[in-house]
């Protein structure tokens, strides 16, 4: 007997905080997925920065209650924000809409402290879209002793069944998502287990070093296609006294935007600094990348996720740096049937329907959790 399947949209907004990537989807929440529709909602200009604001002056556990009615007011705004995507996207869609997988827009992430914020109200929410919510997925984890993210492992996973069906691809299968934080994942086919097979971890920033250097000496908020990057030239005294100063010497942290910073550009002009901090993100995405090649003797596949694998100079230094791993292959995941902006979205929403159905969305492979953990809170406020 076939499990039933649910509707689910899922909802993500990442942490360049520019708007809000909406998917949804079909699933059984365990080997059945349907993506029906992928769409994604800008926030407007007072939005966006608003946020940035907001976020880069919460810097410690005590500053979430400075701001607190600061981030009250914001939390209201993002909210009514997303239930305008939901309403718009049901209002198209004839059938039963099941649940809403709400991850929220992450304002503050401590792992350590067992502190995560995403902005968000789960209630507020399901009032204003008549609908089931599930949202506040990492701070189970947390409790478990995890670092809360990655989360979407438990997703690449079931879309690595679904590639290797249809392209003949065997495994071990990897997928870097480069967002805001660059994260791989990497499912072998060793074991029985789900939780055997599926390893993951946060491997440097991804576009936040960009974006930020972009928006803070440009009238522009992204480097589209590494236009500026590749215009520029790279300053190797400085590229190389960056590396030196942050090296990752483990994987076993999540990581935040707050972990790094542009300083070490002080002083280049747009393009030789967009240059030098795209290859420097470039660098640690490699060395995440050859971590997870440690057994260097079978074929291994890279998918590559998220708005960063459209820089092409960013892909392109990534590969340089990669030049001497001749077993493995960078892929991007367009070329297999799925759209790359909307890998995660999907994931929340197939997230969602595990939460439902109480089965586990992190492993200590994943998150560093002491157990597989269920995570997410439901709410029906209708």
């Amino acid at each position: 007997m076939k499990n039933k399947l649910y509707t689910a949209i899922g909802l993500m907004s990442g942490t360049s905080m520019d708007g809000v990537d909406a998917s949804l989807i079909r699933s059984n929440g365990t080997d059945e997925f349907a993506n029906i529709l992928d769409k994604y909602y800008e926030y407007d200009d007072n939005l966006h920065q608003s946020l940035i604001d907001l976020r880069n002056l919460i810097l410690v556990e005590e500053d979430l209650r400075k701001y607190s009615s600061r981030l009250s007011e914001l939390e209201r705004e993002i909210t009514i924000f997303h239930s305008k995507v939901v309403n718009e996207i049901s209002s198209k869609y004839n059938d039963e809409i099941d649940f809403i997988g709400f991850h929220g827009q992450t304002i503050f992430h401590n792992p350590e402290k067992k502190i995560t914020k995403q902005l968000g109200e789960g209630n507020l929410l399901s009032q204003l879209v008549n609908k089931r919510v599930i949202y506040d997925f990492r701070q189970e984890d947390l409790k478990n002793n995890g670092q809360g993210a990655p989360l979407t492992p438990i997703f690449h996973y079931l879309l690595s069944k679904d590639i290797k069906k249809k392209y003949k691809i065997e495994f071990p299968i990897c997928f870097i998502n480069i967002g805001g934080i660059s994260n791989i994942t990497k499912i072998s086919e060793k074991n029985e287990t789900v939780e055997e097979n599926l390893e993951a971890f946060d491997s440097g920033p991804g576009n936040c070093l960009i974006d930020e250097w972009i928006r803070k000496n440009s009238s522009k908020k992204i480097d589209e296609n590494g236009s500026i990057a590749r215009s520029g030239k790279i300053d190797q005294l400085i590229l190389n006294q960056a590396i030196d100063n942050f090296k990752i010497n483990s994987y076993d942290k999540s990581l935040d935007i707050k972990n790094f910073d542009i300083s070490f550009a002080r002083g280049l002009s747009l393009e030789d600094g967009c240059a030098t901090i795209t290859n420097f993100t470039a660098y640690l995405i490699a060395k995440g990348i050859e971590y997870s090649n440690k057994n260097k003797s079978k074929p291994i596949t890279f998918f590559i996720c998220g708005g960063g694998r459209k820089n092409t100079f960013l892909i392109q230094s990534i590969k340089d740096y990669l030049s001497n791993q001749t077993n493995l292959s960078l892929n991007l995941i367009d070329n297999y049937e799925f759209d790359g902006d909307y890998i995660e979205s999907q994931a929340f929403g197939y997230i969602a329907i595990r939460s439902f159905l109480k089965l586990p969305i992190s492993f200590p492979k994943t998150t560093g959790c002491d157990f597989q953990t269920i995570g997410g809170k439901l709410v029906q406020n209708f």
